[in-house]
C-alpha cells in the first residue's frame, strides 16, 4: 500500500502542476510498475516520472497486467523493454507470467525480453528480479509492437545429448546456418536433469566450433563463465542471431555444451510476416 501510495501521490503532484505524464504513448508501460515481491523493497516514482527501485536477491519490481482483473493478450507484441538511466550494477532477468526469462548482466543500460515462440496471450504480470540487492533507475519500460509475424522452425539437429557435469556436447555444422540470417534465432529443445537433488542450477554454453568465443547474440545473459543459466521448469533456450554470429556459424559451426541438460533437438527459426487479417 505504501509502494502504492507514493505512485499515486507523483501522479497527483502532476496534476497538481498541470503537468502532462511522458508516459502517454499506448505502447509505454512504465506507470504498470507499481509493487514489489517482498516487504522489504520499495519503489516509487522521482519528478521526472522515472521508476526507482531498491531492491533485494530474487525479489522482484512487478508490472500489473491486469485488465478488470483479466489478464492482458499481448500477442501483438514481439517483446518488452526496459530503458535503464545507470549501468545495472547486478544481473537482473525480466520474467513474464512467470513462464520465461530474459537474463541481462551488469553494466546494461537496456534489456529487451522477446516473446517469440511463447505464448503471450495471458499475461498476469511483467517482474524485473535482481540477482542481488541494489538500487536501479529506470526511464522508460515499452512494448514493441510486433502483429502479423510469426516464427517458423527449421529442424537443423536432433538427438539425444545429455550434457552431465560437462560432459558430452555437439557440434552443428557449418551448412546448417547456410540459409541463416542476422535476426533469426537458434533454439534449442531439451529437459533439465533434475535427477541428483544436489544440482541447483542448469546452464547453456555456445561457441563458435574450434573456437572459445561464445556468440555474440545471448552476450546479454552470460556470467563470466561464458555460461547463460536456464530455470528449472524450461523447455526452450533462444539466442537471437548478430550479424558476426551468422557469418563465424556458416564458418566454424557451432559447438554446444552445459550442466545436466538433456538436449533433444535445435531449431532455426525465421521470422516471418503473414498478411492475412
Amino acid at each position: 500500500m505504501k509502494k502504492l501510495i507514493l505512485f499515486l501521490s507523483a501522479a497527483l503532484f502532476l496534476l497538481a502542476c498541470g503537468e502532462e505524464s511522458r508516459h502517454v504513448d499506448a505502447n509505454d508501460v512504465t506507470l504498470k510498475f507499481t509493487s514489489t515481491w517482498n516487504i522489504y523493497e520499495n519503489c516509487g516514482l522521482d519528478e521526472n516520472e522515472n521508476v526507482i527501485y531498491n531492491g533485494i536477491p530474487w525479489g522482484g519490481l512487478v508490472g500489473n497486467f491486469l485488465e478488470q482483473n483479466m489478464p492482458s493478450d499481448l500477442s501483438g507484441y514481439e517483446s518488452v523493454t526496459f530503458e535503464f538511466i545507470d549501468p545495472l550494477p547486478v544481473p537482473v532477468q525480466v520474467v513474464v507470467a512467470n513462464k520465461f526469462k530474459t537474463v541481462g548482466k551488469p553494466g546494461l543500460t537496456s534489456l529487451t525480453c522477446y516473446f517469440d515462440g511463447q505464448d503471450v496471450t495471458s499475461v498476469n504480470e511483467i517482474v524485473l528480479q535482481p540477482h542481488d540487492s541494489c538500487n536501479i533507475r529506470i526511464s522508460n519500460v515499452y512494448l514493441t509492437p510486433g502483429n502479423n509475424t510469426k516464427w517458423v522452425p527449421t529442424r537443423i539437429w536432433k538427438g539425444e545429448c545429455a550434457f552431465e557435469n560437462w560432459t558430452g556436447g555437439f557440434v552443428l555444422k557449418p551448412e546448417n546456418f547456410a540459409s541463416a540470417n542476422e535476426g533469426d534465432k537458434l533454439e534449442f529443445i531439451f529437459e533439465v536433469n533434475k535427477d541428483d537433488p544436489e544440482t541447483k542450477y542448469w546452464v547453456f554454453k555456445t561457441i563458435y566450433n574450434t573456437t572459445d568465443e561464445t556468440l555474440e547474440g545471448n552476450d546479454s545473459e552470460l556470467n563470466e563463465w561464458g555460461c547463460a543459466s536456464v530455470s528449472s521448469t524450461a523447455t526452450s533456450y533462444r539466442i537471437r542471431l548478430t550479424a558476426k554470429d551468422v557469418e563465424n556459424l556458416r564458418k566454424y559451426g557451432a559447438f554446444v555444451n552445459g550442466y545436466y541438460i538433456n538436449v533433444t533437438q535445435v531449431n532455426l527459426l525465421r521470422k516471418q510476416v503473414s498478411y492475412d487479417e
